[in-house]
């Protein structure tokens, strides 16, 4: 619970130019099928802020992270889905190369400044991972607000079934924090953060 970044409450605050989503909630099958996966309340809280008015765009960032990059970009499949859910072609901006958190800072960072949006912008990704996410970004140049969602781990209501024994299902999510402290040691090792 204490890697995750806290949640943040936008409601009541002013209008954001855009939201940057950060990929990795969604995939292909071997048919080149787009599925969600267990990160995907990035999506459902994205499209909930710009249908509250929170946010006027969605810049969604993330191409092939596959290590053979032969997959389509994963925006292909997201951006569909945006428009499914709502959210007109205008106001939906893809960035299609990135391959990893340092690469989305960067490219995203290009397509602000080419598109000259100013104003402060909400950074949008799991929980576990916006501590790096939010480090990276800011050493891109760019100004974000964490919008963090997706918590895997948070305070449960005491019960007797979690009070009591130790719920050995929280182990698989170990894997993610390991990940966040491999890619912040990578990172600052590299000067990228």
């Amino acid at each position: 619970m204490q890697w995750q970044t806290k949640p943040v409450d936008l409601s009541s605050q002013k209008v954001y130019e855009a939201g940057i989503l950060l990929g990795g909630f969604s995939g292909y099958d071997k048919s080149n099928r787009g599925f969600f996966n267990q990160s995907s309340d990035r999506f459902i809280q994205a499209t909930n802020l710009y249908h509250q008015g929170i946010i006027k765009k969605i810049i969604m960032t993330g191409g092939d992270g596959s290590l053979s990059q032969d997959m389509p970009a994963e925006t292909v499949f997201v951006s569909e889905q945006l428009m499914k859910n709502g959210i007109p072609k205008e106001d939906i901006i893809l960035e299609t190369n990135s391959r990893n958190t340092y690469e989305n800072a960067i490219f995203t960072k290009h397509i602000i400044d080419s598109l000259q949006i100013k104003g402060q912008l909400v950074l949008i990704t799991s929980a576990e991972h916006m501590p790096r996410s939010e480090k990276t970004f800011h050493h891109a140049g760019l100004d974000v607000q964490p919008y963090p969602c997706n918590y895997m781990v948070y305070n449960e209501r005491p019960e007797l079934r979690n009070t009591i024994a130790p719920n050995f299902e929280l182990l698989v999510y170990w894997k993610y924090f390991f990940k966040e402290i491999v890619g912040t040691i990578s990172y600052q090792l590299t000067g990228k953060a």
